[in-house]
């Protein structure tokens, strides 16, 4: 225990975790101006508020594995900010081979994020540390490596669609979010909230949230407005059409027996559903994915799959009905980057293409 690590949420670590040497309060530039401890606070709060509550839960638990291990290894508090070097490429070192390349990665972010929300010298260069994480990545353990994501594919959505019953209030909302994220390149986790109790209309997409507009040809257009992603605070906008009205796997058809089925205010969140045991509860993650393995499970024939296998499922669908892949990536909000490195670990949709004669 310490008074500079008092006991408090892992979110709520990067702020409340203090280096044992004070920030400055005043620069070289402003050196006339110093700042009061309100000032101060102000600014550490700012400054937290730039990074998501998972972030910071995340940030937080690397927090507590750094500090663990200086207490192991007896480093003084005020050698841990600014930490040295020799103090962080040891610490990193100490985790390769036991954790995997990302989980590392994240630690090593939680460390440089709380110099800079506290203003100490990061004094790590960035070429030590990227190699440090490359090397890391290298050295992971097979056991710390998830398998890759196999897509959803239009025949796995018609079988759900038989299998589940779309008059049941849960299963109404649950094929309705599969079809929206799968036809919108969507990640699941847009659509959905982290628990019932953690549903904030200006972090999660409510019913007011959804329009049904028409393109500059007149076309239909299911329009669903994002407040918050993960790469966008400001909130982003996803996008499909509506099917034929015959079809199992209409997005807009499954949306309206959602909407029939669990009516609410247009405040509440957009999958809301009627809970057996009454009243109506915002669609969880828990809860989709505990229906998505029942029916995996039942089905002897059905491969297993997983909420991200949706994006790749939809990204799939797209390129391979012809559409450009800068129209594909457009859709998926990818950047450039990623959307390479997607397309490189993703054979399957690679393959049609490479089949083709020129």
């Amino acid at each position: 225990p310490s008074i500079l690590r008092p006991h408090c949420l892992a979110r709520q670590r990067l702020l409340m975790w203090r280096p044992a040497s004070a920030p400055p309060r005043s620069t070289q530039s402003d050196n006339d101006r110093s700042l009061s401890e309100r000032e101060i606070e102000r600014i550490l709060s700012v400054i937290g508020t730039s990074w998501s509550e998972s972030t910071k839960e995340l940030y937080g638990t690397g927090l507590l594995i750094f500090h663990v291990y200086c207490d192991i290894n007896n480093i003084p508090d005020h050698l841990r900010a600014p930490v040295s070097t020799n103090s962080f490429t040891a610490f990193l070192s100490s985790c390769t081979g036991a954790y995997s390349g990302s989980t590392i990665a994240n630690y090593a972010a939680a460390v440089k994020a709380w110099h800079l929300l506290h203003r100490m010298e990061w004094m790590v260069k960035d070429a030590e540390y990227k190699a440090l994480l490359e090397g890391a990545t290298r050295l992971a353990p097979s056991s710390s490596k998830r398998p890759k994501h196999d897509p959803f594919t239009v025949d796995i959505l018609k079988r759900f669609s038989l299998l589940m019953n779309l008059d049941d209030p849960r299963d109404a909302a649950i094929f309705a979010c599969l079809t929206c994220s799968f036809f919108c390149i969507a990640c699941l986790g847009e659509f959905m909230v982290p628990a019932i109790s953690k549903f904030n209309p200006s972090k999660h997409i409510t019913r007011a949230s959804f329009a049904l507009t028409q393109n500059h040809e007149g076309l239909p257009v299911m329009h669903f407005s994002l407040p918050s992603t993960k790469t966008s605070k400001e909130g982003e906008e996803v996008h499909c059409a509506p099917h034929d009205q015959n079809s199992r796997l209409d997005p807009k058809g499954a949306l309206d027996c959602h909407f029939r089925t669990n009516l609410d205010r247009e405040s509440a969140h957009l999958f809301t559903w009627k809970h057996p045991s009454g009243g109506l509860r915002p669609l969880s993650k828990k809860e989709v994915t505990k229906r998505i393995d029942t029916i995996i499970k039942g089905q002897s024939d059905l491969p297993d799959r997983k909420g991200h296998s949706l994006c790749i499922g939809g990204t799939l669908f797209y390129l391979l009905k012809g559409v450009p892949f800068n129209i594909v990536k457009t859709m998926g909000r990818w950047s450039s980057k990623l959307f390479t490195l997607y397309l490189r670990h993703h054979a399957i949709i690679l393959a049609p293409f490479l089949q083709q004669h020129p």
